[in-house]
């Protein structure tokens, strides 16, 4: 069966409009890839901070069924690591759509995050 050339144009017409979808990492490979962009491009102070949230993230998601929300988790944790690679998270601000989005509890998570960073920035400079 030859296909016509109408269905070949509508099949390539909107590839110069949108970027490729980026293949997924297995669970395992991108955990990996988290540890090992920790390990080159954090500090160790960051590194140690980081590892023990992946870790403990990726636990408490192991027995996740739901495909969409393994998808959303998979997707989320390869963007990051693309960011840690790349260090374009250096400097980035957050985005307010998802802070909207985030809990009482993530937001003050945030917040003692926020608070230990500045806490952290002071004490470097009185040394």
């Amino acid at each position: 069966m030859r296909p016509s050339l109408r269905l070949w144009a509508t099949a390539t017409a909107g590839k110069g409009l949108r970027p490729e979808p980026m293949a997924l990492l297995p669970p395992i490979p991108l955990y990996r890839r988290l540890l090992r962009a920790h390990r080159k491009f954090l500090d160790p102070e960051m590194r140690i901070l980081g590892d023990k949230y992946v870790k403990a993230e990726f636990r408490a998601h192991r027995n996740v069924e739901n495909p969409v929300h393994l998808i959303g988790f998979l997707t989320q944790w390869q963007l990051y690591a693309q960011d840690i690679e790349g260090k374009s998270w250096v400097g980035d601000k957050l985005d307010p759509a998802k802070v909207e989005k985030m809990s009482d509890q993530q937001i003050g998570q945030l917040y003692e995050l926020m608070k230990a960073i500045q806490k952290r920035h002071k004490d470097e400079q009185e040394e």
